[in-house]
């Protein structure tokens, strides 16, 4: 079988070298020393003040919320996993959706304006498939209505726009460093602030919110241990050349594939891009499962990729209409794409899709 994903594993001695400190210590999870050695490693790549290693990439998205004290309306994005919608329903926030761009998929800052009530506190926005939001665009609507701004940030992990870190815009950023990752550690998250204060407060909302007998307020078990923590800490050194290798992969499906019936979605100037997925855009749903069809028969599993739309869900209530997301999601197809993916099976996953697009029933 060849899936949409699969997931790296580093050397598993170089693992099990970590292990070995683990068990001498006997010191798994509550900070300890790989997950303090991580963070600060991870601060040095990304070019971060402040990063806070978590459980998951959700629970960051709901202590961002809590942490800038959001309780009312939050604008987002209807195109982005579910994980960006739940977050805020959790925290008994209220989601109102601003359309996306029909060139990137991410949040049309144009739409956001038109929403903005005395209501609304934040902007989540999710910088869809590793490429970069309107940053500039979308700070100005927030300085100008005195907004806060969570990107989530989950597929940007490696990605730059203007020569910093994708992570490092926003009051807060989130990022998953979940398996199917560019970089993950088996489960996990982070939270990234420049904000000393803020930083303190993450430090203790991701523990319960307390240190030793030290209770300094609400908190959550966001902690990580050290086995996950090693895990980063072997695959953050072959960051690089992984996403090296998903670019080598991504220009051959660029090279391979026939646009004619094809669409890919535009990238920022200014964005240096991590190669996290390869969408396309089929011509319609229709054609979109044609392709997922033919390619099944063949044992490669592709995914809808994001589907369906997130205002379309069944709980969210009024239904707010997202012309452009509803249709995106119908019609967009993630292909295979990791770092060990062979040549050959880029070549003939491009011959089964170059036939179904063509193909009328």
């Amino acid at each position: 079988m060849t899936n949409v994903t699969k997931s790296y594993l580093p050397d598993f001695e170089d693992y099990c070298r970590y292990l070995k400190g683990v068990w001498e210590r006997v010191h798994l999870t509550n900070d300890g020393p790989l997950v303090r050695d991580l963070e600060n490693q991870l601060k040095e790549y990304l070019g971060v003040k402040h990063l806070k290693f978590c459980s998951n990439g959700t629970v960051v998205l709901q202590m961002a919320l809590k942490a800038l004290q959001i309780t009312k309306e939050v604008i987002t994005t209807p195109f982005s996993y579910c994980a960006t919608t739940n977050a805020i329903l959790w925290e008994n926030c209220t989601p109102i959706f601003a359309d996306v761009h029909p060139g990137d998929f991410c949040i049309d800052p144009a739409a956001i304006e038109p929403l903005i009530t005395e209501n609304t506190q934040a902007i989540l926005a999710t910088h869809v498939y590793g490429n970069a939001c309107r940053i500039e665009q979308i700070q100005a609507l927030a300085d100008k209505y005195k907004l806060k701004v969570i990107y989530d940030g989950a597929h940007a992990f490696g990605a730059q726009y203007n020569n910093r870190s994708l992570l490092s815009y926003g009051d807060l950023s989130t990022c998953s460093f979940h398996a199917t990752k560019v970089f993950h550690t088996v489960e996990g998250g982070c939270i990234i602030t420049n904000d000393d204060e803020m930083a303190h407060k993450l430090h203790f909302y991701r523990s319960f919110g307390h240190r030793n007998d030290d209770y300094q307020s609400i908190g959550i078990n966001a902690k990580n241990s050290e086995f996950h923590a090693a895990m980063g800490l072997c695959n953050l050194p072959m960051v690089d050349e992984l996403i090296a290798a998903r670019k080598q992969r991504s220009a051959l499906y660029d090279s391979r594939l026939d646009f004619a019936r094809l669409e890919r979605p535009s990238r920022l100037p200014g964005l240096q891009y991590n190669y996290a997925y390869y969408p396309v855009l089929l011509e319609s749903e229709q054609k979109l499962l044609d392709v997922k069809d033919a390619l099944q028969k063949e044992g490669i599993f592709p995914r809808r990729y994001f589907y369906p739309s997130l205002n379309t869900l069944p709980f969210i209530k009024p239904f707010q209409p997202c012309p452009v997301s509803e249709d995106v999601a119908l019609r967009v197809l993630c292909l295979p794409l990791y770092p060990d993916l062979p040549e050959e099976d880029i070549e003939r996953i491009c011959t089964i899709v170059n036939e179904a697009v063509y193909i009328t029933v």
